[in-house]
């Protein structure tokens, strides 16, 4: 959309979970997406991820720093190809940090893209990200309602939309069920939730096809979450 009657802000959706609209600028999406596409590569590249029942999960997924599998993680791709997980990247781990920082941080927000406190302030926590799960989906695929309780820290998880735009429905921390705030994320969006927040459900019960930026290039949505683990190195 070239204009709206009403520009989308910082919307603080439950205690402790931000939507920060457009934080990412069209350059570093492209940045990102061009990332994805070599993360997704084998080996340890795109998989579709199998839960114990019998049932895979409609989006597909990479790991990066550790392998995720329902219901733990690995330093190897043990419900795949075997191989080692790729490495996390530093500069994401900034990246993370930068999104923590402004969704949580001293509440001031810069022009989008610059991720920098204007405001005095204390200094962000030393979040060290280590994880990035990414997802793909397709017109047609989902996520059920669940929660990110496999690390074992409870640093906020960011969450960085690429593509088309998606309903993220965020609800409570005692059941899959209401209250639940549907939430529109679109290509750029950043979403942070910790604290009273951070064990809270939440899934995707839609993605509207065609939806991306066209010079973006990527049909479909990425997702990208980055958490910090709390485990040690092998």
């Amino acid at each position: 959309m070239d204009a709206e009657l009403f520009p989308r802000s910082r919307t603080e959706i439950a205690p402790g979970a931000v939507h920060l609209p457009d934080w990412l600028p069209p350059g570093r999406q492209k940045e990102l997406l061009e990332a994805c596409r070599d993360w997704a590569r084998p080996p340890a590249g795109l998989r579709t991820v199998r839960t114990p029942g019998g049932g895979t999960m409609t989006s597909r997924q990479v790991c990066l720093g550790w392998h995720w599998y329902p219901y733990g993680y690995a330093s190897t791709v043990v419900d795949g190809d075997g191989a080692p997980v790729k490495k996390f990247p530093a500069w994401l781990g900034e990246l993370g940090r930068r999104a923590a920082r402004d969704a949580l941080g001293n509440g001031t927000l810069t022009a989008p893209g610059d991720h920098l406190p204007t405001a005095e302030g204390p200094p962000p926590p030393p979040y060290d990200y280590d994880i990035a799960l990414i997802n793909f989906y397709d017109a047609d695929a989902r996520m059920g309602m669940h929660r990110d309780s496999d690390e074992k820290s409870d640093a906020p998880v960011v969450s960085l939309s690429l593509g088309d735009t998606c309903v993220f429905r965020f609800g409570n921390t005692g059941s899959r069920g209401r209250p639940y705030t549907d939430v529109e994320l679109r290509s750029g969006d950043l979403f942070v939730f910790g604290g009273a927040a951070r064990l809270a459900h939440h899934g995707v019960p839609r993605v509207h096809a065609g939806t991306a930026p066209p010079e973006l290039g990527l049909t479909g949505r990425l997702n990208i979450t980055l958490r910090v683990s709390g485990l040690r190195s092998a």
